[in-house]
């Protein structure tokens, strides 16, 4: 059973349904940051001016560290109250965002990144376990998720829309300088409302080994980056590729010989939790790289606004929204293996209607696949989220919590590598040596479609223009190209799910473990505020 203190914590937090709103709240800001930058890149190149390099590692960066620190945080707060180490991300989020808004220079901002990247690792996983704390009953668990998942999806959907919005009338330091009142709100309303919680480990916290794990997934994700940036056979790449595994490799071992490891390892041997990890990293890898393409897509070829941009993403939002919403009786009716099953079919639908995009602005092809896509996105993460944490003990909250947000960052990660990479292998090449252009202009312009624009007013005439839409026809026919490998990697998603259990099956005794506060509303009641209260609960998955 887990530890509950204080006393005073579970009256606070006696309706568990004002407990799930705040921890989605919470979540909502961390899931925002990691895609509002995205509609800022123009901004930030032009005020910072960073090199190709830095300007990946201001994208990366968050990402990168918030995975890296995830299992570290994770399993700290099984130690050390779960609670306490979200209060702590609370701080070092809202320090971070004011580092970012105000940032002098690239070196800076993506300082100001990891720092943001270390309070996401602190937020995340801490509200996944408390969330598995306070809701023991799995039918009431699986109604909480989809609202809890809902909000990752959409927190990172509607990134670009808060961006757009901040952009029209600020300057770009202002997507993070929003982060301060929400996180001044957070922080005493946490305090009062949420319960404490440990996972009563008698044993000391592996630091040795968390710090292991931190450094291997560092090096493993920031090989798949310099992998895909164009670094794919060089000795940096080589060296934090083998270095990460071979740290990776240790922490497994060392973890197998302790009596009371950070991770339970056996937990990747069974169907529902093995499974569910890797449905939730090919889930995000096409949710983050679809939505970098899609962003650049709007601005740079259609040539709308921020705001504009962040509209038209708006209805992947709302249809995500309606996914969590009703997850909770599709689980029931489908069981997870069908419903994975059917998340990735139906988002694999999404991305080949979006190879119909070309050059021209076509609205009604573009709200299809984005709704098509919202929904089975949404659908895939609510049932795979609820299928992992249904499947461990509640004392194991916070390691299998940082597990599961340690798979959505890694997606995330190797989405913008992957899918960047190949969108790069397209586009460059056709855009490279460009005819009546310097070289040096020329390989710059291969570089990005904005870059490309750029260098096309500073040659001018007839062949700057021509530069122009050779570089847009580019782009596009790397983003369909780029569009194929996803629908790929989702209908394997959808044969990797049916692995999965066919049918919800009740939960061992052991994972029956008390809730930290007494049921407040009957699951019907609560089934129905939720439907009444539409969007307004957000969380991350």
């Amino acid at each position: 059973m887990s530890g509950i203190v204080p006393p005073g914590a579970c009256r606070g937090a006696r309706n568990r349904w004002t407990v799930l709103v705040v921890l989605c709240v919470s979540l909502l800001v961390v899931a925002i940051d990691a895609t509002v930058l995205h509609v800022a890149v123009p901004a930030v190149t032009e005020d910072l001016r960073p090199s190709g390099v830095e300007l990946l590692w201001i994208v990366d960066a968050y990402p990168l560290a918030c995975a890296s620190l995830l299992i570290l945080f994770g399993t700290l707060g099984d130690r050390v109250g779960r609670r306490r180490v979200l209060l702590a991300g609370y701080g070092c989020f809202a320090l971070a965002s004011a580092a970012a808004a105000y940032a002098p220079g690239p070196g800076t901002l993506i300082a100001a990144r990891v720092l943001l990247g270390a309070g996401g690792a602190m937020i995340m996983p801490a509200t996944l376990s408390l969330l598995r704390q306070v809701f023991p009953d799995r039918r009431e668990r699986a109604l909480a998720v989809g609202i809890w998942s809902a909000v990752a999806a959409v927190g990172a959907a509607i990134g670009p829309l808060v961006g757009g919005v901040l952009l029209e009338h600020f300057w770009w330091g202002s997507v993070f300088l929003v982060n301060l009142p929400l996180m001044a709100a957070c922080l005493p309303v946490a305090r009062l409302l949420l319960p404490e919680s440990t996972g009563d480990r008698t044993g000391p916290w592996d630091v040795t080994g968390a710090l292991m794990a931190a450094c291997g997934l560092f090096a493993v994700i920031l090989a798949v980056k310099r992998a895909g940036g164009g670094d794919l056979f060089t000795p940096g790449t080589a060296l934090a590729a083998g270095g990460g595994a071979l740290l990776l490799v240790l922490f497994a071992r060392r973890q197998r010989r302790l009596p009371e490891p950070l991770i339970d390892l056996s937990s990747f041997a069974r169907p529902a939790f093995g499974t569910a990890v890797g449905c939730i990293v090919l889930t995000v890898l096409a949710l983050v790289g679809l939505a970098l393409v899609a962003a650049q897509y709007l601005q740079l070829v259609l040539g709308l606004s921020p705001l504009q941009t962040g509209l038209r993403l708006l209805p992947l939002s709302v249809a995500a929204i309606a996914a969590g919403l009703a997850g909770s009786r599709l689980l029931t009716a489908l069981g997870p293996r069908l419903m994975v099953t059917a998340g990735f079919v139906l988002t694999a639908v999404a991305v080949l209607t979006l190879t119909c995009l070309d050059g021209h602005d076509r609205p009604v092809l573009m709200v299809t696949g984005f709704v098509l896509l919202g929904f089975g996105l949404e659908t895939t993460l609510f049932a795979s989220y609820e299928s992992m944490l249904s499947d461990v003990p509640v004392r194991q909250a916070g390691g299998a919590a940082a597990i599961g947000e340690t798979a959505y960052q890694f997606g995330a990660g190797l989405g913008i590598a992957v899918l960047g990479s190949i969108m790069n292998a397209v586009y460059g090449p056709a855009v490279h040596r460009f005819k009546g252009v310097r070289g040096d202009e020329s390989a710059a312009a291969g570089h990005s479609l904005g870059e490309a624009y750029t260098v096309a007013s500073r040659v001018g005439g007839g062949a700057g223009e021509a530069l122009r839409q050779a570089a847009r026809d580019a782009f596009v026919h790397g983003m369909k190209t780029t569009l194929l490998v996803s629908a790929v990697l989702l209908l394997a998603g959808a044969v990797a799910a049916r692995r999965l259990p066919r049918d919800l099956r009740a939960p061992d005794e052991e994972t029956r473990a008390p809730s930290a506060c007494p049921p407040a509303l009957p699951a019907r009641s609560v089934a129905g505020r939720a439907g009444a209260a539409g969007p307004v609960p957000r969380a991350d998955s």
